[in-house]
């Protein structure tokens, strides 16, 4: 397979993808097949062609007008000459660990912006104790170079929450990303893995830059797309929040067979302290955020993720291993916790806990009852891991 020139551009200029400047190019990536008999049928064409376009461009991955040859030549020039193009983002840049994780630098069609997304071949152990269709994930059979995949996706350039112990938070919030930028990651990265959707079992996890619910129209309409147009299950997808109480409680209302599952970033056994490493728990403290949960209809044998960040000295005691199994009980729900021993990044003040005393965690909160996963940390040396997506053009010394 072909890979992406590799280009350094590394530019933060407002882009919205779906209301481009007069005269300007119009993508149709990023439209669903409705949106996109609309389009067709502006230009006098049935409204049926849009199947066409979308099976292209979602389907089929073609990134270019030409290459829909399901559509005659003279309607190909015709949309080109509407200043129309597929405009799906591209993988510009890719760093890859010696874990095989690889981290990517995506652009937009319009601009030179881009965001970060990244490959987990085999995963981070983040979904284990998960169902999908009732069933346990289970190793597929065959001679694949990986049995399992996890796409780390992103939703706005930066990140308003400003948690502590993050890079991304140094970037400050950019802007939102559109849909298709949001959806865009996933289908350029599926392209260059040679995934089969339908086949191979790849899991979404929308835990890059930025908080999916405070960019919850675009989070959603792209879910849709991803769902509805590239045929991914919204099962194997997770969308993880800080805490965002209006989000979650929007998300409440979403249907099953458009929802993905829901992780809420704890990362602390108290509100005294996750105030101090999450500032947003001082406008929605630890019980508003589990009052919103719980709103959430569940699917059968589906649990509530609690993601908790092990912070050396700080979040990582036997203590506050206990103040979490009281806090994951009292909230009645069906839930999991996974563990995340912090990856360092510059300028951040923070320390990772030993080996030692992350398992010491783990057992401790395991003996309370509590169902618990250690996720591994992949690509730490390509500043791919969790907490570390800053943009980064270089890898770690």
């Amino acid at each position: 397979m072909l890979r992406p020139a590799v280009t350094a551009n590394s530019q933060l200029i407002p882009l919205d993808a779906t209301n481009p400047p007069g005269g300007s190019l119009r993508s149709l990536f990023g439209m669903n097949v409705a949106d996109l008999g609309d389009a067709l049928a502006a230009a006098g064409e049935p409204k049926w062609r849009g199947q066409q376009v979308a099976e292209a461009i979602y389907r089929q991955r073609i990134v270019d007008l030409e290459g829909i040859t399901t559509l005659s030549k003279e309607l190909r020039e015709r949309l080109i000459s509407d200043r129309w193009r597929v405009g799906r983002p591209e993988i510009r840049q890719v760093f890859s660990s010696k874990d095989g994780t690889e981290r990517y630098l995506i652009q937009g069609q319009s601009d030179p912006l881009t965001v970060e997304t990244v490959w987990m071949p085999e995963g981070d152990d983040g979904e284990a104790g998960d169902t999908v269709g009732g069933e346990a994930d289970a190793a597929d059979e065959g001679g694949r170079r990986w049995d399992r995949a996890t796409i780390c996706v992103s939703s706005q350039v930066g990140c308003a929450v400003n948690c502590q112990f993050c890079l991304t938070a140094k970037l400050g919030l950019q802007r939102n990303l559109s849909a298709g930028e949001i959806a865009g990651q996933v289908v350029a990265v599926l392209q260059r893995q040679g995934v089969e959707v339908g086949k191979d079992r790849v899991n979404l996890v929308f835990m890059g830059m930025g908080e999916p619910f405070l960019n919850y129209d675009n989070f959603m309409r792209a879910v849709r797309l991803l769902v509805g147009e590239v045929g991914l299950s919204p099962q194997r997808m997770t969308v993880s929040t800080s805490g965002i109480v209006p989000g979650i409680e929007r998300f409440a209302e979403e249907p099953p067979e458009v929802r993905p599952k829901l992780a809420i970033s704890l990362n602390a056994p108290n509100d005294e302290v996750r105030s101090e490493v999450m500032p947003i728990n001082r406008k929605w403290p630890i019980e508003a955020v589990m009052d919103a949960v719980r709103r959430v209809r569940l699917r059968g044998r589906e649990r509530v993720t609690f993601e908790y960040v092990l912070l050396g000295g700080v979040t990582d005691q036997p203590k506050h291993a206990a103040e979490v199994a009281r806090l994951v009980r009292r909230s009645g729900l069906p839930a999991k916790v996974n563990l995340i021993a912090w990856n360092p990044g510059p300028g951040v003040p923070y320390s990772t806990p030993s080996d030692n005393a992350v398992e010491t965690f783990r057992r401790a909160l395991g003996a309370e009852g509590v169902p618990v996963y250690l996720r591994r940390p992949r690509g730490r040396d390509i500043y791919a891991a969790c907490g570390q997506l800053k943009r980064t053009v270089e890898d770690r010394a």
